[in-house]
């Protein structure tokens, strides 16, 4: 899921996507110069083999964005954290080399297993 700030004080569901759809579809829906914030069921095996899954919790806070969102975006993130209960795994990312799966996105989930 992804979600958005509309009228600069309701934070709504922008997209939903399915068990059919990837990491990439998720990363595909995030725009290139506007903050959004995702929630995704992330599925992986941990290190010795084992089968699991983590919601994670993703702040897409683009270095390109306008400043006044950034700061509405940057201000609401404990509210959105806080109204999503079982996530365990919080990443801010404000480029697309910090949405990278293998390098920025796993390792991190892979700590809390």
């Amino acid at each position: 899921m992804t979600y958005e700030i509309k009228d600069k004080k309701t934070i709504v569901i922008a997209s939903k996507g399915g068990r059919d759809k990837s990491y990439d579809d998720l990363v595909e829906e995030l725009p290139e110069n506007e903050p959004r914030y995702a929630l995704i069921d992330l599925e992986f095996e941990t290190d010795d083999g084992r089968p699991t899954s983590k919601l994670v919790f993703i702040s897409w806070n683009p270095d390109t964005a306008k400043i006044r969102d950034k700061m509405l975006y940057s201000g609401s993130k404990e509210a959105a954290k806080s109204a999503l209960n079982g996530v365990g795994i919080h990443i801010n990312a404000t480029d697309h080399s910090e949405l990278d799966f293998e390098t920025a996105i796993l390792p991190v989930a892979k700590k809390f297993t």
